[in-house]
This record gives C-alpha cells, sequence and structure tokens, in this order.
C-alpha cells in the first residue's frame, strides 16, 4: 500500500514538473514573438514620423512665402496711408495757423480801440479835476462868506436876546434838563408800575405762603441770668471767708455775681451766653450740694462746662436735623450749636436761622429752586456770630472764611456774603436767603434794641431825609418803618418827586443799617389862602 502511494506521489510529482517545464518554454516563445512584434511596430512609427516631418515643411515653406507676400502688401498700404494723414495734418495745421493769425490781428485791433478809449478818459478826467477844483475854491469862498454871515446873525441876536452865547447855552440846556427830568420820571414811573404788576403778587404770594407756612416762637433774652437761693444766709457761704468762693467762681467763669439786697436770689451778669449758663449750672448745683469751696467750684464749673458743650453739639445736631440739612462738617454743627447762645437785637440767633433756613427752603420750592441748598445757606447765613470777638472782621466775612474753610459750596458762600447786600447778589439762593432773613428780623416782637439805639436811628432817617433841598419836614412813623416827607411844591414838581423819593430810598440803604424795609412817603400839597373882609 505504500508503495502504491509512492508512486502516486511520483507521478503527481513529475506531471507538475513537467507541467512548470512547460509553461515556463511557451513564456519564453511569447516574449520573442511579442519583441519581434515591437520592433516591427517602432520602424513603422519612424518612417511615419519622418513623412510627417517631410510634410510639415514643405506646408511651412509655403506659408512662409504667402506670409511674406502679404507683409509687403501691408506695408505698402500703411506708407500709403501715412502719407495721406500726413498731408492731412499739415492742412489742418495751416488753416489753425491762418485762424490764429486773424485771431491775434483782431487782439491788436480791439486793444488799440481800447488805449484810445483810455486815452479819451484820461482827458475827460482832468477836464473834471479841473471843474472839481474850482468848485471847492467857489465852495471855500462860499463857507467863508457863510461864517462871516453866521457871526453877524450871532451878533445880531445876541443884541436882540440880550444873552450871550453861554448864556444861551446855558439857557438851552436847562430847557432841556427840565424836560429830561420829566422824561426820567415818566420812565422811573413807567417801570416801577411794570415791576409792581409783574412782581409784587407773584411775591407776595410765595412770602406769605412761607410765613403761614412757619409759625416761629420769639424768644427775648437778656443779660442776666437770676438764680434763686433756699435762704439769705447761701449769700454769705457763697460769698465764702474773706470772698475766696465768690472769687474763684467769678475768676472760672467770667461771670459777674451781684449780691445785693434782693432777697434770697443772685443775679448773674455777663454777655456771653455761654459763660453765664456755665456760671449758672455751677451755681445751682453748688447750692444744692452745700459744700461750697474753691477745689468743689473748680469741679463744679469744669462739670458743667462740659455739660455745656455737649449741650451745643446737641444743638446743633439738632438744627441739622430740624431743617434736613446733611452732610454739615463736624466743626460746622458746632459752631450752629453755640448760636443757640447768641443773641442779636434779643432774638435768638439759632431760632432766627432755623426760622429763615426753612423760609428760604419753602421760597424755594414754591420757585422750583433747590430747596436742599437754600436751607443749607439759610441755616449757615450766621454762622459768623457763633465766633468770639477776639477774631477780627464782620460776622459776614467770618461767616465766609469759615465756610470756605470747611469746603461749602460756591452758591452758599455767596449766599452768606451778600445776605446783608455788601455783594451784589448773583443768584437766586442767595436772594431767598436775603429776603428770608429781612422776613424773621421783621416778625412783631422778633427783635429788640435798646431806647438810645431806636431815637438815633430815627433820627437819623428824619436827618437824611432832611438834607435834600425842596424838603419842608420829615417825619419817621409806624416805628421807623416809613418816613412821611413834605415837599415845597414851589420847588419839586410831581415829575421830579419819582426821581427824588428814588434818591433817598438808595441813600437809607447805603448808609443805614434797619430790619425790614422803610416805606418812603413824599406828599405835594399846594394851598392858597384868603381872607374875606
Amino acid at each position: 500500500m505504500v508503495e502504491v502511494w509512492l508512486t502516486v506521489t511520483l507521478c503527481a510529482a513529475g506531471f507538475v514538473v513537467g507541467a512548470l517545464i512547460f509553461g515556463f518554454i511557451m513564456f519564453k516563445v511569447g516574449i520573442e514573438h511579442r519583441k519581434k512584434s515591437a520592433e516591427a511596430q517602432i520602424e513603422s512609427a519612424e518612417k511615419e514620423a519622418q513623412r510627417i516631418l517631410s510634410e510639415a515643411n514643405e506646408k511651412a515653406q509655403a506659408t512662409k512665402k504667402t506670409a511674406l507676400v502679404e507683409a509687403k502688401d501691408e506695408i505698402f498700404k500703411l506708407r500709403e496711408s501715412s502719407e495721406r494723414d500726413i498731408q492731412k495734418l499739415k492742412n489742418e495745421t495751416e488753416r489753425e495757423l491762418k485762424e490764429r493769425r486773424a485771431e491775434l490781428s483782431r487782439s491788436e485791433r480791439r486793444l488799440q480801440q481800447k488805449e484810445e478809449n483810455l486815452d479819451k478818459k484820461n482827458d475827460k478826467i482832468e477836464r473834471l479835476e479841473d471843474q472839481l477844483q474850482s468848485k471847492n475854491k467857489k465852495a471855500e469862498e462860499q463857507l467863508a462868506e457863510a461864517e462871516q454871515i453866521k457871526k453877524s446873525q450871532m451878533d445880531i441876536l445876541e443884541k436882540i436876546s440880550g444873552f450871550t452865547l453861554e448864556q444861551a447855552k446855558d439857557h438851552l440846556l436847562k430847557m432841556l434838563d427840565s424836560e429830561l427830568a420829566h422824561e426820567k420820571a415818566v420812565m422811573i414811573a413807567s417801570y416801577e408800575q411794570k415791576l409792581k404788576d409783574e412782581c409784587d403778587d407773584k411775591a407776595r404770594k410765595h412770602i406769605s405762603l412761607a410765613i403761614s407756612r412757619l409759625a416761629a416762637d420769639t424768644v427775648s433774652e437778656v443779660a442776666v441770668s437770676v438764680v434763686p437761693l433756699p435762704n439769705d444766709e447761701m449769700k454769705g457761704r457763697i460769698i465764702g471767708r474773706e470772698g475766696r468762693n465768690i472769687r474763684t467762681l467769678e475768676q472760672l467763669t467770667g461771670v459777674d455775681l451781684i449780691i445785693d439786697d434782693t432777697p434770697e436770689a443772685i443775679t448773674l451778669s455777663c454777655h456771653d451766653h455761654v459763660r453765664r449758663e456755665i456760671a449758672r449750672i455751677s451755681l445751682e448745683r453748688l447750692i444744692q450740694d452745700g459744700r461750697i469751696h474753691p477745689t468743689r467750684i473748680e469741679e463744679t464749673v469744669d462739670k458743667a462746662r462740659r455739660e455745656i458743650e455737649q449741650k451745643i453739639k446737641q444743638e446743633g445736631e439738632r438744627a441739622a436735623m430740624e431743617t434736613n440739612v446733611n452732610g454739615l462738617h463736624h466743626e460746622l454743627i458746632k459752631l450752629i450749636g453755640r448760636l443757640h447762645y447768641r443773641t442779636s437785637y434779643r432774638q435768638n440767633v439759632l431760632n432766627h436761622s432755623i426760622e429763615v433756613a426753612h423760609l428760604a427752603g419753602i421760597m424755594a420750592s414754591e420757585l422750583g429752586v433747590d430747596a436742599t441748598l437754600a436751607r443749607r445757606a439759610g441755616l449757615l447765613h450766621d454762622i459768623g456770630k457763633a465766633l468770639n470777638h477776639e477774631i477780627e472782621g464782620s460776622h459776614v466775612q467770618i461767616g465766609v472764611d469759615v465756610c470756605r474753610k470747611y469746603k461749602e459750596s460756591a452758591e452758599v458762600i455767596h449766599a452768606i456774603e451778600a445776605h446783608h447786600g455788601d455783594v451784589e447778589i448773583h443768584s437766586v439762593i442767595a436772594a431767598l436767603v436775603q429776603a428770608a432773613d429781612a422776613i424773621s428780623a421783621a416778625r412783631p416782637a422778633a427783635r429788640s434794641e435798646n431806647y438810645e439805639n431806636y431815637i438815633k436811628r430815627l433820627q437819623k432817617l428824619e436827618e437824611i431825609c432832611s438834607s435834600y433841598n425842596g424838603v419842608d419836614k420829615s417825619f419817621a412813623i409806624q416805628a421807623g418803618r416809613e418816613v412821611r416827607i413834605m415837599i415845597k411844591p414851589e420847588q419839586v414838581n410831581d415829575e421830579k418827586m419819582v426821581v427824588l423819593a428814588r434818591e433817598i430810598s438808595q441813600r437809607i440803604e447805603n448808609e443805614m443799617e434797619y430790619p425790614g424795609q422803610i416805606k418812603v412817603h413824599l406828599i405835594r400839597e399846594s394851598r392858597a389862602i384868603d381872607y374875606a373882609k
């Protein structure tokens, strides 16, 4: 069996080897056949290429000859066309030159005509100048003759009128002054009436509304305080041995203690309300405590001083809160609180400042202006009165310097500076603060002044009014809020009365200080008296 498989295997292997040998022989024969076929194709292709090259050369030679012939024809045609264009251009150039020459000849003729015309005009101008010179000469002669005639007529007029030239000028100026005075009085009356018609109703409405909305109390303080005593024996204890207690108290507080025959009372006298209040509180506590000696007095006064400083701060904060003014510097708040212990014409300055702030804010709201800024300016307008006499200057200037130091706005500073008319008003806020200040000061019983100053003010008011020519008598009435002036009718006419009233009002404003306003009332009356016998 093994032999059979071996025989079959050998036969198969021989078949495969034979097949491979046959395939290789057939592949080699195919390659030889393809090589011969390719060589035959290459030979035929070379022959075909040579034939195509020869045909192409022949065609190129024929095309070259044809192109040369066509180029020669084109060159000939271009030469003929260029000669025609050159001839045409030459003809056009000659025609243009002829036209230019003709135009130049025409221009030369025009210039020649213009020169001739100019010569004629120059001749005419020379003749006119000669005529003008002759006319000027005649005019000068006529002017000299007119001057001579005028002079002779002036001499005749002076002889007829009896006036010299200067006297006539003075007479005319007097007549002109009289006419201008009349016109000026009419214009002043017209302007005043117009301003009254436009402003009085509105101002009265706003001011009355502000006053009606703010009902402020009036405060009248004096320069002394009275401290009650439980008995008269306490006076001796306050005086102390050889007066040491009263002397210590006066030195520490700067207040005069007046101990007289008044039963069970001691009077404290001082112009400074702060020092007087410190002395009053200290004395009351010493009386309650009963221990009165220099050391105890010193402790009590120091404690009272601290309490007063705290109260000053509280009063400043209360005023700022009441007027709704925020963002004030803490030093300004202290100064506002000190106004609680200041009076002006016996009017409490802090209450007055609060009232001015409210009035200014109300009027600003009605006018559509910044009410917050108006209240701020009103509250600070008298801040200069909080400082003592050691700082030089008016309370207005001191207030301006203080507010400028603590970075207040320019409008607030201007309102402070202008609230007494020291400078011209440039803003509505300043005008409102000035009006509110006058309203607060003019309230009934708001201010008080001593009898001597009151009499001096009325006397000065009458003196100013009586100093004018044409014034017969003057009377200050209504507590100095009105002055009635009797006019001499033969010296002052109705037109001059208006001007005179304006002059008197302005002089009163410039030379006097007064609360509120003063009405200047001029009266002119003509009387004729006769007797029947």
